[in-house]
């Protein structure tokens, strides 16, 4: 009788802690996927603001408009709004250095107005791709970490990939070419 009890609290315990290891991985899913959105909202903005900016800087306009804007972003999966977001944040500088070249345009207030608001943007998306890479550190952790990767394993909970910006082309001088 005894051993029985001891088995059904047993099995019970280990019922209890896959149900709680389950709903922790969901919801570091769900929170990831919170951070991506919130991400996502700053990256569409930037995403939308660009081609304005571009085509107030007349001369890099025509070529680099076309570049930015290749199709719709809502039909963008995920990783390819983040990487988007990483070609996006390479060609900032290349407008930005046109700009510098031209006087009266730095002084436009539509340039002027537009600028500040991709100045803004930046740091949005910067602080929401903190929080996204947290979110995400948290929930890989979680699915790769025993005991609960054998929870992660058996119910397909994949890692997610961290929003990283190329370093390398950051510190690389910044080239206009027209």
């Amino acid at each position: 009788m005894i051993g029985w009890i001891i088995g059904i609290v047993v099995v019970l315990l280990i019922v209890c802690w896959v149900i709680g290891t389950y709903n922790g991985l969901i919801k570091g899913r769900i929170v990831v996927d919170e951070a991506f959105a919130t991400m996502d909202v700053y990256l569409k903005k930037r995403y939308d603001l660009i081609p304005n900016l571009v085509e107030t800087v007349k001369g890099y306009a025509s070529h680099e408009k076309e570049s930015l804007r290749t199709g719709s972003y809502d039909a963008m999966t995920p990783e390819e709004k983040i990487q988007n977001g990483a070609q996006i944040s390479k060609m900032i500088p290349q407008i930005m250095a046109v700009a510098e070249q031209y006087p009266d345009l730095k002084a436009n207030q539509n340039f002027m107005d537009l600028s500040h608001n991709l100045n803004e943007t930046e740091d949005d998306i910067a602080n929401a791709r903190k929080y996204y890479n947290g979110a995400v550190k948290q929930y890989n952790m979680k699915v790769q970490m025993f005991p609960g990767s054998l929870i992660a394993g058996l119910f397909h909970f994949e890692t997610k990939k961290m929003f990283e910006v190329e370093n390398a082309v950051e510190r690389q001088n910044v080239q206009v070419k027209f």
